[in-house]
């Protein structure tokens, strides 16, 4: 029975982790762009383009959570991944989306603009928390807002490779709405003709997170109550302030 506890604390803290980091990259790709982008436009241009136009999008996203070849390890791989997710999203400009994991669990992290709701279909819970506490800490605070990105951060170009113009994010002064209290150290994004396909995100002890994303749809229509989530009968509900 002991052993099944720790097990179960050790997936619960794993699902909560990378409900996070959901919300990051929720808040990264929460718009995207109406237009292609130029194949001659820079990656800092196409993100712009992208955070500027966007209505609502949908799309699939694969997760993954890396981590560096311990010591008897081989080197010669690369990253190793420890863990990762799968499933579909939906975005609708400002603060409305469905980060909805499928694979190897199945959990909903649900916001219609109030409240962020998380959705654990194994546990058959469900906690409610207000928008603001939510994504306070990450860059959706500033992207589902109606302020250009350049107020908040500082868009360095990087490199290019894997066919995607990269631009780093970096958080401007303290004043750029709790920026500088992300819990990353780099956040970059991939572009590829005017649309966000990876996102890479490095906390302080070098753990790299690496989300890729396939078969967006752009400007889709979206009934009135997309984002609204009711528990089932039976389910835990907690509400957080």
């Amino acid at each position: 029975m002991k052993s099944f506890i720790v097990h179960l604390s050790k997936a619960m803290i794993l699902k909560s982790v990378f409900s996070r980091l959901a919300l990051v990259t929720i808040a990264l790709f929460a718009s995207i762009n109406l237009t292609l982008a130029a194949e001659g436009d820079s990656g800092a241009d196409q993100l712009r383009q992208f955070v500027r136009n966007s209505k609502t999008a949908e799309g699939d996203f694969v997760q993954q959570q890396l981590r560096t070849p311990k010591g008897d390890e081989p080197k010669d791989k690369g990253l190793k991944v420890v863990r990762q997710t799968q499933g579909h999203f939906v975005f609708q400009r400002p603060g409305r989306f469905i980060w909805d994991t499928q694979k190897p669990y199945e959990q909903k992290l649900i916001a219609d603009g109030k409240q962020v709701v998380m959705w654990d279909k194994d546990l058959n819970q469900a906690t409610f928390r207000p928008a603001g506490q939510a994504l306070a800490t990450t860059p959706a605070a500033i992207l589902f807002g109606e302020d250009a990105l350049d107020q908040h951060f500082e868009l360095v170009e990087g490199d290019e490779h894997l066919g995607m113009k990269w631009v780093n994010l970096k958080p401007k002064t303290a004043s750029s709405k709790g920026a500088n209290d992300l819990p990353y150290t780099k956040i970059s994004v991939g572009m590829a003709n005017g649309l966000p396909k990876a996102l890479e995100l490095i906390d302080g002890l070098g753990s790299v997170v690496l989300v890729t994303l396939d078969h967006i749809q752009l400007n889709i229509a979206l009934p009135a109550n997309r984002f609204t989530f009711t528990p089932p009968a039976g389910a835990e509900v907690v509400h957080m302030k």
